[in-house]
């Protein structure tokens, strides 16, 4: 709420998308704002693929979106025994593929031109932070993914 709140007289105005613990967005709401946006921005909590539908996103044609940036591999109590509860109906190989470069490389080829994401688990708290460099940089001062990437990993 504070990066929409900061950012909100030039760029978020036209930003959609579900906000907070309001509800779980159905399948069809994730398609409807991965296919119609030209940014997208995940923070949530464990893998981002754990809340899509792997069969659906794979057959998605996505060109529009310029940058993904994927915010996650958080991990709660409640969050890890949701993903426990649905991996126990996966295979191994189809619980690989939720790992962070096989997501990369199955958003590159659903058309995604750019993807910023963790490598590995992280706090909210580090979360917030690279939100907050990333909208900075990106946002306020115009640098390029690549530039904002290096700051992130400095």
């Amino acid at each position: 709420n504070e990066i929409l709140e900061k950012y909100h007289d030039t760029f978020t105005l036209r930003w959609e998308g579900v906000i907070g613990n309001t509800h779980a967005p159905s399948q069809a709401e994730w398609e409807q704002l991965l296919t119609s946006c030209s940014a997208f921005v995940f923070y949530g909590m464990e893998r981002f693929l754990s809340h899509v539908l792997l069969d659906r996103l794979v057959a998605m044609n996505i060109p529009k979106c310029h940058l993904m940036i994927l915010l996650d591999l958080v991990q709660s109590k409640q969050s890890y025994q949701r993903v426990m509860n649905s991996d126990i109906h996966k295979s191994c190989p189809r619980i690989a593929l939720e790992r962070p470069t096989e997501t990369a490389m199955l958003l590159s080829l659903t058309g995604v031109r750019a993807i910023m994401a963790n490598q590995w688990y992280t706090t909210l708290q580090e979360n917030a932070e690279r939100l907050e460099i990333v909208s900075e940089n990106l946002l306020r001062i115009g640098k390029t993914t690549g530039q904002t990437v290096n700051i992130l990993q400095k």
